[in-house]
């Protein structure tokens, strides 16, 4: 390692600490601007040319806005639409109906476990947030147990999510991890589902049962209201007739149907293919969620036109601030990213004599941590250990394929877009949002770690 190595280190550690302390201690400054600051401070100490440092934070803040912030804002048209259609007091209801207090944890993660399969952690999330919220409003409503009812039934949710997004394809990073790899794209999802379960349990129902008496986390009441309405609308609903669990199913589920098609095809159609082509462009994030808001519009008709758009505007409002504060986070992501601090993190790595599939989850971790992007942890683990891969014919591939994943993962905070959009959705403080993802992330990466390890005992498949 180089003296320049230590100060990019050095400089990220500062930068992620000083975040903090402006956010919770004074000047208490709203987190948009605690992380502009932080973003402009980080670039300016690593000596980062002005032009290219305001260049990496409207780059940052517009790539993460257009990857993320279209389907934040179409999922809230969504969950509005699902909310007054009554379509969400049924799916909370047919949940409460067949499954116990001590049950629900369990069965939201079911949930989310499908959802996970096709979708990002950002967009399953947005999806099933009408679904966490009226779950949970009417748990705080039946006064059962104590604690936060969000976080009861939103960790199992998150950590199911966690696990699909880093350790199943086709989510972008396993693939990644296996194009670069050049491995088995079957041998990796069947490990992935493996080591996925365990660690959905572990991070999801048993921590969030831990957790939740401890919390008292309870989100904005206009976004609450949006998605879960209160008993006077739900009654409202009610003489409307709820649509039928069926239709609310398939309503709720069109964007996740489309992106799982996609996901189907790039396994089982050949590249290149027109089918392929359509699945794909049907099946991207944004067309995915655009299509499930027209089909709520059409199969629920919540209301007359001029009363669907005027829900639709409306459903944007309580969620402006978190779409800023992801922007946000997607500027410092990318300073730190163009100050090359990942590269500092592979040096001080190649230090380190260590069995493979533990070398490949380390640096993905650091990498993944340094600079808020999973994907730069993946791609840069997987590129490094290529050729030792390539060259040691006793290596397992797919297991190691499977253990940059699952580092990637590890301790999402204030420089993740998925921290701030968990943190805002949820209405958090600092601490309580690293209570919930961060640490329900990070048992998820140890936990996919230590299969990774026990799998590999075992003679490999294929």
């Amino acid at each position: 390692m180089t003296s320049t190595d230590i100060q990019l280190l050095a400089t990220a550690l500062v930068s992620v600490i000083a975040l903090v302390l402006l956010i919770v201690t004074r000047p208490r400054l709203h987190p948009l601007l605690a992380l502009l600051v932080v973003s402009i401070g980080a670039g300016l100490t690593t000596g980062m040319p002005l032009d290219k440092l305001m260049q990496a934070i409207v780059g940052g803040a517009g790539k993460t806005l257009g990857a993320v912030g279209l389907v934040v804002a179409l999922g809230a048209m969504l969950g509005k639409l699902l909310a007054d259609a009554g379509v969400t007091e049924t799916l909370a209801n047919a949940i409460l109906d067949r499954a116990s207090r001590r049950m629900l944890p369990w069965a939201m993660a079911g949930v989310a476990f499908v959802i996970g399969i096709p979708m990002f952690f950002e967009v399953g999330l947005v999806v099933l947030l009408p679904l966490i919220f009226g779950v949970a409003r009417k748990l705080e409503a039946q006064r059962e147990g104590s604690g936060s009812a969000y976080v009861y039934v939103g960790v199992p949710v998150i950590a199911a999510l966690a696990a699909m997004h880093g350790m199943v394809p086709p989510h972008p990073g396993p693939l990644t991890a296996i194009a670069t790899l050049r491995t088995n794209v079957g041998a990796t999802m069947i490990y992935g589902f493996i080591a996925a379960l365990p660690a959905i349990v572990l991070a999801g129902p048993v921590y969030g049962a831990f957790i939740a008496p401890r919390m008292t986390v309870r989100p904005d009441e206009a976004l609450v209201a949006q998605y879960a309405p209160a008993t006077d609308a739900a009654q409202d609903a009610s003489r409307r007739h709820l649509p039928s669990l069926g239709l609310g199913v398939l309503t709720a589920l069109a964007p996740a149907l489309l992106m799982l098609g996609h996901a189907v095809g790039e396994i089982l159609l050949p590249k290149g293919s027109a089918l392929l082509h359509a699945l794909a462009f049907l099946g991207h994030p944004v067309t995915a969620m655009l299509l499930g808001v027209v089909l709520a519009m059409v199969a629920l008709r919540p209301g007359a036109p001029e009363q669907m758009r005027e829900a639709l505007g409306s459903s944007l409002k309580p969620i402006a601030s978190v779409l800023l504060i992801i922007a946000g986070g997607g500027a410092f992501q990318q300073v730190l990213t163009d100050a090359r601090v990942g590269d500092a993190i592979v040096h001080m790595s190649q230090q380190l004599a260590l069995s493979p599939l533990v070398l490949g989850w380390l640096i993905s971790m650091l990498l993944s941590v340094s600079t808020g992007s999973a994907t730069v942890g993946i791609v840069g683990a997987a590129g490094l250990l290529a050729p030792l891969g390539a060259a040691d014919p006793t290596l397992n591939l797919p297991l190691l394929a499977l253990s940059i994943g699952c580092g990637s993962l590890f301790f999402n905070y204030a420089n993740h877009a998925g921290f701030w959009l968990v943190k805002e959705s949820f209405g958090m403080s600092m601490g309580e949002a690293t209570k919930t993802i961060s640490v329900v992330q990070s048992i998820v990466a140890v936990v996919g770690l230590v299969m990774v390890l026990l799998l590999n005992l075992l003679p490999p498949l294929g």
